[in-house]
């Protein structure tokens, strides 16, 4: 882990706790207010050392973790936030080998965390510049080894899905409701839906189309963040925390069992 090479993703950290993400390259330098540094110098540093720019000030120097990407990556559209992707992983039980299909791909972040948990992904993506962005995400952060399990398809899912024998379908879609009728010809037994939604309004819609017949264990929640500042014996709850960003729903399908 300590060593760098060409192509890694970095994080410098300046003294107020800012952030930079950056791909090594050869002969490239990274620039801010505080100066300039060579990427050739990153290479021959190791990961946890305060590395020098030219103003003389350092910077923290280490390797990001997912949720530093999700933040930091060129987005085409708006990101799931970390907050809710951990709770999204835990609500469609996401472990390796499972068979997903997304809807709703944006800028890939909720793409990378299922990704990484093993997910075998089939993509139904209305744009493709989302779906090019997202892919770019997706190689930028685990190589393209993950790729044979990451497959997009430019389609609307509001008018149906092809593709069959899915064990989770993740939605994160204006009109979620609209795929519930192509569902049972796609989702086995068992299977799990989890739907991301902005609004309340949006999600009540969306429970509304679940025949409880077919869709059982129906829940509907947000999910809230609130760091602690402790300094001593001095302790209380930051001023500003994460509060809501959207709801998430899931299901458990039983139809056709």
């Amino acid at each position: 882990m300590g060593s760098l090479n060409y192509g890694d993703l970095v994080l410098l950290i300046d003294s107020k706790d800012r952030r930079y993400l950056l791909t090594l390259e050869v002969d490239k330098e990274f620039h801010t207010h505080s100066g300039y540094l060579s990427h050739d110098d990153l290479v021959k540093s190791k990961e946890g050392e305060h590395v020098k720019l030219s103003s003389g000030k350092t910077y923290l120097l280490v390797r990001p973790t997912m949720s530093d990407v999700i933040l930091k990556m060129p987005r085409a559209a708006q990101i799931i936030y970390p907050k809710d992707i951990g709770h999204i992983l835990l609500a469609a039980d996401i472990f390796p080998g499972v068979k997903v299909l997304e809807s709703g791909i944006g800028s890939g972040a909720l793409s990378i965390a299922m990704l990484r948990a093993g997910a075998q992904i089939c993509g139904y993506e209305l744009r493709e510049d989302f779906a090019n962005r997202a892919e770019k995400n997706v190689i930028n952060f685990l190589g393209e080894g993950v790729l044979p399990n990451y497959e997009i398809f430019i389609r609307d899912i509001y008018d149906g899905i092809e593709h069959r024998d899915f064990e989770r379908v993740v939605l994160d879609l204006p009109e979620p409701w609209k795929t519930v009728p192509h569902l049972p010809k796609c989702l086995l037994p068992g299977g799990i839906l989890v739907a991301y939604t902005p609004s309340i309004t949006q999600a009540m819609r969306f429970r509304e189309s679940l025949n409880s017949s077919d869709f059982v264990m129906q829940e509907t929640f947000e999910v809230s963040r609130r760091s602690w500042h402790i300094e001593g014996q001095a302790v209380r709850p930051e001023h500003r925390m994460v509060g809501h960003t959207g709801f998430i729903t899931q299901a458990r399908f039983v139809g056709g069992s």
